[in-house]
């Protein structure tokens, strides 16, 4: 557990692709509740790219079967978090986006971008009414 860093090689590229699209954000705000991995204040956005293991992808999430009563814990509570963190967000007006790691392969990485530029375009769109 001790060797899971707090970023991963997927959340950089999604990070370096906003970026060189001109968007400008934080990413791993810890000042931020549930420490999103990407975020943007002045438009009340959160962004978070959930691994398929640790969050509990429909599709490809899986319980190991070594030690299988502390991970069906483990992973439970992650869900049960990531709940708790979408609803503390979402109560205080901001707009939430998760993302599942899967769907940032290569082979969709573009289509998912387009996704989140989307999301942030609507949610700065929303906020400039307001």
């Amino acid at each position: 557990m001790k060797n899971i860093k707090s970023r991963s090689k997927v959340e950089d590229r999604v990070s370096k692709e906003l970026w060189r699209r001109g968007y400008r954000f934080r990413k791993n705000n810890k000042e931020l509740f549930g420490k999103p991995d990407i975020s943007i204040q002045k438009y009340k956005i959160v962004i978070f790219i959930d691994s398929c293991f640790f969050h509990g992808c429909p599709e490809h999430g899986n319980t190991p079967n070594t030690n299988r009563d502390f991970w069906v814990k483990k992973l439970k509570r992650n869900k049960e978090r990531d709940a708790e963190v979408n609803d503390y967000y979402k109560s205080i007006g901001w707009h939430v986006l998760r993302i599942w790691e899967h769907s940032l392969k290569k082979k969709y990485f573009e289509q998912t971008i387009d996704e989140i530029e989307q999301f942030i375009i609507e949610a700065k769109n929303k906020e400039s009414n307001e």
